[in-house]
């Protein structure tokens, strides 16, 4: 199993989640952050006076497939939540030694 971690544009989520949905992906964690990478922030004008604004707000997407997936689900989140433009974000992929479905008990790629 693979736990996939993906910092995208707010807006973008939408568009992931549901191209992640047809693909069959059948749960994803997604969770509001702030941070910043090579872009380092930027600056915001609010009446007439600058702000640097260090953290940029983002979204963060987890979900975890089988290795089998994996490949397909990275794919679609880059293909889906690229814009060509800087702050795109990024993907992390990190195996997932197991899982267990606390309901039932179900172990390995059963319970995801």
């Amino acid at each position: 199993m693979k736990k996939i971690e993906a910092i995208i544009k707010p807006f973008k989520l939408d568009e992931v989640k549901d191209a992640l949905n047809e693909i069959g992906v059948q749960g994803m964690t997604v969770t509001e952050v702030k941070g910043f990478g090579r872009q380092k922030g930027h600056v915001e004008l609010y009446r007439g006076a600058e702000y640097d604004i260090a953290f940029v707000p983002k979204i963060k997407i987890e979900v975890v497939v089988a290795d089998a997936m994996a490949e397909k689900a990275v794919s679609t989140i880059e293909m889906k939540a690229k814009t060509g433009k800087v702050g795109d974000g990024k993907i992390f992929v990190c195996k997932v030694e197991d899982a267990i479905r606390i309901r039932t008990g179900e172990k390995g790629d059963a319970a995801i």
